[in-house]
């Protein structure tokens, strides 16, 4: 019996990821691995990213600047989120990401990201 309990109890691995405002305050937020940095700012109430299409390469309302240090760690773009980029807020080529197109994993427990002035 107890070694049904261990198999029906879920763990959920979790990485910590900070969303920093464009004034600068910092939210550091735990978000489970499998869920996208925006669904992670949309169930932590995390203002600045708005995610008007849900999270469907749609719109750019949830666009982020990665901070320098994490560029290099973020899985590529891919075309369709690179075409959606056209229409964000003073885009940056090296740093703006859609944050619905990043999957939270392990390798990105502190991910630091920076909203733009604004969402289009």
């Amino acid at each position: 019996m107890e070694e049904f309990d261990k198999r029906k109890r879920k763990t959920h691995a979790m990485a910590k990821i900070t969303y920093v405002e464009h004034g600068g305050t910092e939210h550091t937020v735990e978000v489970a691995s499998g869920l996208t940095v925006m669904e992670g700012a949309r169930d932590n109430n995390i203002p600045g990213i708005e995610a008007d299409c849900g999270g469907a390469c749609a719109c750019s309302t949830c666009h982020v600047y990665i901070h320098p240090d994490w560029v290099e760690k973020v899985p590529a773009k891919d075309d369709m989120e690179e075409d959606m980029l056209d229409f964000a807020f003073e885009p940056d080529p090296a740093r703006s990401r859609l944050t619905c197109q990043i999957k939270v994993t392990d390798e990105l427990d502190g991910l630091v990201v920076q909203m733009p002035e604004k969402q289009i």
